[in-house]
């Protein structure tokens, strides 16, 4: 049953003071631990999350990168951010594509990388390790398909993810994360406006788990707008997605509910995008500032990559001509999957399986024979 009102559709979502007060206890074997800024970074764990219910254990220096293995005791001049991607959520510490690319090229790279992190969170996390003595000449930032551009918009991930978050992870308590952090929105123009976190210390975060505080705060967010709308919510701010979709030259049709869950669907991938552009470029002057080297990587989940290798339009090509435009080294994973894919006689379906169980392997090898052109 669809929610009727935007009060309602919260209600469905909110975190219970359990799964809050587990997240803030140090005591628990939590994923993850608190940040005032980021949300929250990672600490060691043993999870049960490889290939055939395998372990995986991941470890971070006293400094917050993930342990190194190859090279380790040489110098380091790359430093990479992302999201899980760049992470290497499943793999072991020395399984990463770090670790493969490192071992190739000779030389230790530097994991900043924090699952669920969005296009912007990964930068302020650049900003702050990149001040200090951690900091290095070239910097990878990872853009994983469209859910990094759908993070940096997203005051609070959780009203998006909560659904899937407790129907995926068993034991969802230790997991919980997605709490808020700072964030980004467009401004009059198409500027790019930097937000605050407003839920910075321990005893704000236990608001969370309030309905009427909630409500509150974000019965006005535009995301949980354009959410509530495409949730089915009659009682939305429809003049605000009419407003926003006329601003961003998006086709859109608000004449039933079921259209303008659409509508809001549309207008909500093209106004991340943009914003993901924008941060994009406040990463490339932060690079240029400080005299370091920047390239993007643009990583794809299986839904993309099946759908490139169908032949059909991506939803990135405007990020795609912007970098060109820019001439900012990236490298498109996207590609080099269709290129790969002609190499089998398999269905894209069946491609993808089989991309998904290499991952990590793949994300190296595409590295390694770009390097040479872009981090030079």
């Amino acid at each position: 049953m669809k929610p009727a009102s935007v009060r309602e559709f919260l209600s469905s979502l909110i975190p219970t003071r359990e799964e809050v007060e587990t997240f803030l206890d140090p005591r628990r074997p939590n994923w993850a631990r608190f940040d005032p800024e980021l949300g929250y970074t990672l600490r060691d764990n043993i999870l049960k999350d490889g290939v055939d219910g395998s372990r995986t254990i991941t470890s971070y220096q006293k400094t917050g990168e993930r342990t190194m293995i190859s090279y380790a005791h040489r110098p380091c001049r790359i430093n990479t951010y992302g999201d899980s991607f760049t992470q290497c959520h499943q793999a072991s510490d020395g399984e990463t594509w770090q670790e493969y690319l490192a071992a190739h090229l000779g030389e230790p790279i530097r994991n900043f990388g924090i699952g669920g992190y969005g296009t912007y969170q990964a930068y302020r996390r650049m900003l702050r390790e990149e001040a200090t003595p951690r900091s290095a000449e070239f910097v990878i930032l990872n853009i994983w398909d469209l859910d990094d551009y759908m993070r940096s918009i997203d005051a609070w991930r959780w009203l998006r993810v909560a659904p899937w978050f407790r129907a995926n992870y068993l034991g969802h308590l230790y997991m919980f994360h997605a709490n808020p952090w700072v964030h980004v929105r467009l401004g009059q123009g198409g500027g790019l406006v930097e937000k605050k976190n407003h839920f910075n210390t321990p005893e704000s975060l236990r608001n969370l788990s309030n309905l009427d505080y909630v409500y509150e705060h974000f019965k006005d967010d535009l995301v949980v707008n354009l959410l509530a709308a495409q949730a089915g919510v009659a009682q939305v701010n429809r003049s605000e997605l009419e407003g926003l979709a006329k601003t961003l030259n998006v086709k859109a049709d608000f004449t039933s509910a079921e259209a303008t869950a659409e509508a809001a669907r549309a207008v909500h991938i093209e106004y991340a995008l943009r914003a993901g552009m924008r941060v994009i470029e406040k990463a490339e002057a932060f690079a240029e500032a400080n005299k370091k080297k920047l390239m993007v990587l643009l990583s794809f989940g299986e839904h993309s990559v099946a759908q490139a290798c169908e032949g059909r339009p991506r939803f990135d090509q405007s990020v795609l001509e912007f970098l060109r435009a820019k001439s900012i080294p990236f490298v498109d994973s996207l590609a080099r999957h269709v290129e790969d894919f002609q190499s089998f006689k398999l269905t894209p379906q069946a491609y993808v399986k089989r991309y998904t169980s290499g991952t990590t392997i793949r994300a190296a090898t595409t590295f390694s024979r770009s390097r040479s052109r872009t981090l030079s």
